[in-house]
Parts: C-alpha cells; structure tokens; sequence
C-alpha cells in the first residue's frame, strides 16, 4: 500500500508538465525593395524604363541581360527585327514559352497587351511550377520590331519558394511592357 500511494504522487507529480504543442508552421519574412524605375539609356531601336535595383548586361544585335543579382535572377530580353517574318517570329516565341511544359504544371496567358500610342501589342505567360522560366512576354509594331522577355533564376527551380520573387518581378516585367517604345 505504501508503495502504491508513493507511486501515486510520482505520477501525479510528473503527470502534471504542460502538453507538449508541435511549433506552427514558419513564413518566410521577405522584404523586397521599393519600386523606382528609371529610363534605358542605349542605342537600341527601343527604351524601356527598368527598376532602379537591376543592373543591365549589354548582349549583341540589341539583347540585353537585365540582372537582379539580391535576387539571383535575370530577366533576357531579346530584339529581332521583322523582315516579313512575323508569323515566323511569334510560332518560335511561343514555341518557346510551350517547351516548359515538360516540367511546368500550368501556363496561362496571362493577358494580351496593347498600347495603340506607343504601338506596342503582346501577351505574357505565366509559367506555374518548377520550369526554367517563370514569366516570359513578347511584343511588336508587327511591322519593324519584335521583342521578347524571360524571367530565369539562377538556381534549380522550387516554385513554392521562388514565388514571391517572380511576382516581385513580373511587375517590373510588366512596367516595361507599358514603358516600351520604338525608336524608329
């Protein structure tokens, strides 16, 4: 008997510690700069207004690397003149945008864009899942220009992790398609 109640407090004294919670889930607490865009200074038959964090790489025939290197991204901009090529040149962009497939589990269009003043008309894709490329546009004059972008980071794809810096991004993507404008 006396064993027992000794056993009894023993229980009662270690039955006693709070319950043991699992710890919740942790967000990641990322802060981005502010947007301040400012003009491309070049040559090139088109400007565009870029953020004020990229850092430009100047490429050949007009292409440009425009780098965020905080973010270890890069968005690829390439230029084609349109020599009656057009249908040729927006099969290929899209022929390109499609080739995530493999590893992509959406693209959506995500809008076609046109400024009749500045004589820019597009689309842009969001590509969702762990592809190579996130985002990626292509716009024209459908007479001269024709121009084409590709968000990629240089790290293997986890989409759930990168997704607040290709949303980051895709609006600086999509302020250079609403900046755009041909110089010749």
């Amino acid at each position: 008997m006396y064993k027992l109640f000794i056993g009894f407090i023993v229980f009662l004294f270690i039955g006693c510690k709070e319950d043991v919670l699992p710890k919740p889930k942790a967000y990641l607490n990322l802060h981005y700069p502010n947007k301040k865009y400012k003009k491309l200074n070049s040559s090139r038959p088109y400007f565009f207004e870029i953020a004020n964090n990229s850092v430009i790489k100047e490429l050949p025939k007009n292409w440009l690397k425009i780098k965020y290197p905080s973010l270890k991204a890069s968005v690829d901009i390439t230029y084609r003149p349109i020599n009656n090529n057009l249908k040729e040149l927006l099969i290929e962009a899209e022929k390109l945008v499609f080739e995530h497939a493999v590893k992509a589990d959406n693209i959506s269009n995500t809008e076609d864009y046109s400024n009749i003043d500045n004589n820019v008309f597009g689309k842009m894709y969001m590509i969702h899942g762990d592809a190579a490329s996130q985002v990626q546009f292509h716009v024209t004059d459908s007479s001269k220009h024709f121009l084409k972008a590709s968000l990629f980071f240089y790290t293997k794809p986890n989409y759930d992790s990168i997704l607040p810096a290709i949303n980051y991004i895709k609006e600086d993507m999509i302020h250079i398609m609403e900046t755009l404008k041909w110089t010749e």
